[in-house]
């Protein structure tokens, strides 16, 4: 089981000299890789009378293929987007900027994606926010067509490409792409054409139901749910027997990776979150 960390960007500051000394000292500790969430803008509650999402127009988040570029530049680390929000991006564009990062991490990206849930994000990038289930389906064929065809032709219901390409290629041809999903058809979804998926739950009947649902997904695709990889989330929250009991969970569901997350636990400094995932490592790495 791989470990990594969620970047905890809410809470450390915007500074490149912040994510510089987090990135370094995340790879020296012995973590393989740092996740990564996305909004491009936030939401203005005193503009949307009632609004109750979990981040708004003051939650700092770093565009995240321009933050993983920087990180390869600092460190080894792999990178995974968890989860870029797709059908607001353009599909070519994102193809681009996934197989740039692909060669810049020297071909351990791991693009995760997902629908979203933020209407106003959606409007502020011009895409309709209704059609995104359907969209992304289109959007995950072509991605993988860009990254392994020389040249190109789509005509699809929200895409098209005409005998085009990108240079230069990603080194995976394609690059693994994991889903977020919060229903039923989005667990299917990730059985017919993810490579991996981000649970957005513990470890128990929750997930044992989401588990089913991606099997069979896969099962009515061919595909073998076995080659389905799976992160888990380990939440710290100050007690490192704590974090030692949710691995053993995750490994008994059969997780592939695991990113210890420091978000939401009352530290404020960048020494802080290091702390808490040095002493995460001393116990499970």
């Amino acid at each position: 089981m791989q470990v990594g960390v969620v970047l905890p960007q809410t809470e450390i500051g915007a500074t490149a000299a912040s994510l510089r000394t987090y990135a370094h000292e995340v790879e020296t500790l012995g973590y393989d890789h740092v996740l990564a969430y996305d909004h491009v803008v936030g939401a203005d509650p005193a503009v949307h009378k009632g609004w109750d999402g979990p981040y708004d127009i003051d939650t700092n988040f770093h565009e995240p293929f321009v933050l993983f570029g920087f990180i390869a530049g600092c460190t080894s680390l792999a990178c995974v987007s968890g989860i870029v929000i797709l059908p607001q991006r353009q599909t070519a564009l994102v193809a681009k900027q996934a197989a740039e990062v692909d060669l810049l991490t020297n071909g351990t990206f791991r693009l995760g994606i997902g629908i979203g849930w933020n209407h106003v994000e959606y409007e502020a990038l011009g895409q309709d926010f209704s059609t995104r289930g359907r969209r992304i389906e289109e959007q995950v064929d072509l991605l993988r067509r860009l990254w392994s065809t020389r040249s190109v032709t789509h005509a699809g219901e929200f895409d098209t490409v005409t005998g085009a390409g990108l240079s230069p290629m990603p080194l995976q041809q394609p690059i693994p792409i994991w889903f977020g999903a919060t229903s039923e058809p989005a667990y299917r979804r990730i059985g017919r054409l993810g490579d991996g998926w981000f649970p957005l739950m513990q470890p128990g009947p929750k997930l044992d139901l989401a588990l089913g649902l991606v099997r069979a997904g896969a099962r009515e695709a061919n595909r073998d749910p076995a080659s389905i990889g799976m992160q888990g989330r380990v939440d710290w929250r100050g007690d490192v027997d704590n974090v030692g009991v949710q691995f053993d969970k995750w490994r008994t569901v059969g997780a592939t990776h695991v990113a210890i997350n420091t978000m939401g636990a009352g530290l404020k400094t960048v020494e802080d979150h290091l702390d808490a995932l040095g002493r995460v490592a001393e116990a499970v790495l």
